[in-house]
């Protein structure tokens, strides 16, 4: 059967092979219709990735192809969305993207030349050798980056970063979280900026002589109770010997240490078929392995790559840049304190209350958001402080809440709380108690609500599509209430989204957290 092409997807025949999607020559994305598709008239529709779709709109030549690219399915020009325009996968600069390993979009080695091919594996071997002669620890090659050097003696072309473990000595994860934040202050020491993925992983960021990072994951492995585990999320039986002492392997004229038995590590992580190519390969990891690493290590960061997709991608231009009416209707109410905005997306409020002379603070768990803001913020000539804040990661809420406790001042979070799962949204609740129990300030709050407005139809979704929720407003009474608050004013009528379109159900809240001298009063 023949392939068709659509702005729902890819119509293909049933198979378990995998297929490769390119656009105007480029490599974009690859899929196996029986995993990623679902039986439609004609054969098989596998739906575009969602981080895709905000790129196809416009003209522009499609082909897939199978796995090797030696058969042809279809090799057409399509016009999809609006179809005006060219249709491109490309970042602000132009650089092409392509779906990586895990649904990000990234830069792919096959849209990179060889200069910045070979700064980024001497970048990696730099980190290696910074790894155990600074931070104490033995780092060796691992992922794409062994299976590329071992299976095809080069970096695997849709592959997008480079991949580093090191065998922790410890077997429990407290003191493997304990170590891996060792890790980081003396790689920091060394001048490298990163990025902490969980309590076991960190991302290094290289810079290239292009402009842009190139990301080197540094993951933890470890033994507890005779099953190895390795971050990324996998899990199963290992023995330390195929991993020490390590052996040395060759990729593109650079030597790294690999494990002792690199064909046992790719077994272990792609499984028996390893050997064969295949460019959808999708982890299958053991549920109660990732349970575990969850528990353990992760589970607070799942929608942190999505966000920053968001923000650098073409839906962010969907946002606008004027002031919500949230912001507006809370100005009056401010007094001279400070705001902190909480959850700030693009900044559009901060800068609003920036240009009002106020002094602001814009905290995001996406750096990407905070690049965003950052950037407003030098434009318009305005001051805003700008940091990280990870709700849901205790020490980062606790670093946030202890510093914020000294200097009195507003907290300010539109859309944030249909955001945040129940662990993160309590620690927005403990952030709240530490940073304005001693100052007096407030905690504003708009949120999309299940409750029915004036139109009724609260069920509706919720922009962005599986990113932010709907959520009653009396659990939200209810969890500030436990923590010590006071509601000193709730709402729930039309509202705007995060894209300002109508929302019929949005409510508004005011909360204050008493001193506990005032609460013996009350």
């Amino acid at each position: 059967m023949s392939v068709a092409v659509s702005d729902d997807g890819l119509l293909v025949p049933p198979g378990a092979q995998p297929l490769v999607v390119e656009i105007d020559g480029h490599y974009v994305w690859s899929l196996t219709p029986l995993r990623d598709g679902r039986p439609a008239d004609g054969g098989v529709l596998v739906p575009w990735p969602g981080v895709l779709r905000p790129y196809l709109s416009g003209r522009g030549r499609v082909r897939v192809t199978d796995g090797a690219g030696a058969a042809v399915l279809y090799d057409d020009e399509v016009g999809l969305g609006s179809g005006e325009g060219v249709l491109a996968v490309v970042d602000g600069a132009g650089h092409r993207l392509s779906v990586d390993k895990v649904g990000h979009l990234a830069r792919s080695f096959a849209a990179t030349d060889e200069g910045i091919r070979d700064e980024i594996l001497a970048g990696t071997r730099r980190a290696i050798d910074d790894l155990r002669e600074h931070a104490g620890v033995a780092a060796y090659l691992n992922y794409g980056a062994l299976l590329g050097a071992v299976r095809e003696g080069r970096m695997l072309a849709h592959d997008s970063d480079t991949d580093l473990c090191y065998l922790s000595e410890h077997t429990s994860p407290a003191d493997v979280v304990t170590e891996s934040y060792r890790i980081s202050r003396a790689m920091r020491a060394r001048g490298w900026r990163l990025l902490r993925m969980s309590g076991g992983d960190v991302k290094l960021l290289l810079p290239l002589s292009d402009g842009r990072y190139c990301h080197i994951d540094v993951f933890a492995a470890f033994h507890v109770g005779g099953t190895f585990y390795q971050l990324g999320n996998r899990s199963g039986r290992l023995p330390r010997e195929a991993i020490v002492p390590f052996s040395t392997i060759s990729l593109h004229g650079h030597d790294f240490p690999a494990p002792r038995d690199p064909e046992a590590m790719l077994a272990f992580l792609y499984g028996p078929h390893w050997r064969t190519p295949d460019p959808s390969f999708k982890y299958a990891d053991p549920p109660a392995g990732v349970r575990r690493l969850d528990g353990w290590l992760r589970g607070f960061r799942t929608e942190m790559g999505r966000w920053t997709e968001f923000h650098n991608g073409p839906r962010r231009a969907a946002v606008p840049k004027r002031a919500s009416t949230f912001a507006a209707w809370v100005a009056p109410q401010l007094g001279a304190l400070p705001v902190v905005d909480l959850g700030a997306g693009g900044g559009r409020d901060a800068l609003w209350f920036a240009r009002d002379g106020r002094r602001v603070e814009a905290l995001d768990f996406s750096r990407g958001s905070l690049g965003v803001v950052r950037r407003r913020a030098r434009r318009a000539g305005v001051a805003v402080d700008t940091d990280q804040l990870i709700l849901g990661e205790l020490r980062s809420t606790l670093v946030h809440g202890t510093r914020l406790a000294r200097d009195p001042h507003h907290l300010y979070a539109r859309h944030l709380v249909g955001c945040l799962d129940a662990a993160a949204l309590d620690q927005l609740w403990l952030l709240a108690r530490m940073a304005l129990r001693p100052g007096g300030g407030r905690l504003f709050l708009e949120f999309a609500t299940t409750y029915d407005g004036p139109d009724g139809a609260a069920g509706t979704p919720v922009e962005p599509g599986g990113l932010v929720r709907r959520v009653a407003p009396d659990v939200v009474r209810t969890a500030i209430e436990r923590s010590g608050g006071v509601v000193e004013l709730a709402t729930v009528g039309l509202g705007e989204d995060m894209f300002d379109l109508p929302d019929p159900a949005v409510c508004r809240m005011r909360a204050a957290w008493p001193a506990p001298d005032e609460e013996e009063t009350r």
